[in-house]
């Protein structure tokens, strides 16, 4: 028998957990990096806020909370930047990570401090402790036959980084571009549906920081399961993407499949009746083919690398 303060959990899914009497802590811990994860001036001209640097910080991190089904409790923040850094910034930063709990329901989260460093770029580490009442899910628990659903965005946030990465000013945007962006810069997690689903009794469940086919062929490999997606379920997603990808000549398709942060959570289910309605079911899972497990759409794999990864060169994250 786990002694309270000893892991229950260790890497490999979005949060360890923690045994305390009464029950465990889950914990997880993200960084954002200037011009990695984010740039502060855009090539299309945008500047990026504190605001939202801010935001983003608190919603990836509840991301990884909600993955697990649980729900967060409490924060705290280490932020490194140049020494030039003005207060009205690091101000403006703490009012976005305030938004963010608001916005998200998270009001009751207790931000419990942190730490201020001194760095040649902009860094900011979060870390969240949560608890998860109905029992945490892992990504190993996926089986054949399995539904597998999305809550949440796809293809937001990396339509949001053409448009920033493009050459297109911001006082040309038009409100569906506008919309893009925000998407990328303030993220919107579906806290609800991670504590929705393991309440249905979740198999498996992750969120998508990476994009969805890389994030997926992790569950999959995780469960020994592959996926065969539903074309239908993946063109009603791109639908409202349609229009803002032509004007910057990409593939609607492409941001859906490989975009990332948008951070909405890929869960499975034993059949598509045990469903929250928070989800849509995109796909199914069935017995490896070969030794390894893939992620397929019209029976070719889609696991070719493309997603995020952080050691690859390129743009910033998404």
């Amino acid at each position: 028998m786990l002694a309270a303060g000893e892991p229950v959990l260790g890497p490999g899914d979005d949060a360890g957990a923690l045994k305390v009497s009464g029950g465990e802590i889950l914990v997880s811990t993200d960084t954002i990096t200037e011009d990695h994860d984010f740039r502060l001036s855009w090539p299309s001209g945008y500047q990026h806020s504190a605001f939202d640097i801010g935001w983003k910080s608190v919603a990836q991190n509840l991301s990884d909370i909600n993955a697990m089904g649980g729900t967060a409790t409490g924060l705290v923040t280490s932020l490194s930047m140049p020494v030039d850094t003005k207060l009205s910034w690091v101000e403006d930063f703490a009012r976005g990570m305030r938004a963010a709990l608001d916005a998200f329901g998270a009001s009751k989260v207790s931000m419990l401090g942190g730490d201020l460093g001194r760095s040649a770029q902009i860094s900011v580490t979060t870390t969240v402790l949560g608890e998860a009442l109905e029992g945490k899910v892992l990504r190993s628990g996926a089986r054949p036959g399995n539904v597998v659903a999305l809550a949440g965005r796809a293809g937001v946030a990396l339509g949001g980084l053409s448009i920033l990465e493009g050459d297109v000013p911001p006082s040309q945007w038009t409100r569906g571009m506008r919309r893009l962006v925000d998407g990328q810069c303030r993220p919107q997690p579906p806290l609800t549906a991670g504590p929705a689903a393991a309440l249905a009794g979740a198999t498996a469940m992750l969120d998508v920081s990476d994009g969805l086919v890389r994030d997926l062929g992790r569950l999959a490999k995780a469960s020994g399961v592959s996926f065969e997606l539903d074309s239908v379920a993946l063109q009603d997603l791109s639908a409202n993407l349609v229009h803002q990808a032509q004007l910057v000549g990409h593939d609607p398709m492409d941001w859906v499949l490989y975009g990332g942060e948008d951070f909405g959570l890929l869960a499975t289910f034993a059949s598509a009746e045990a469903v929250p309605e928070e989800f849509v079911v995109i796909g199914r899972g069935m017995r490896p083919a070969g030794r390894r497990a893939c992620v397929s759409l019209n029976g070719v794999n889609l696991s070719n690398g493309k997603g995020f990864d952080h050691f690859e060169s390129g743009s910033p994250k998404a």
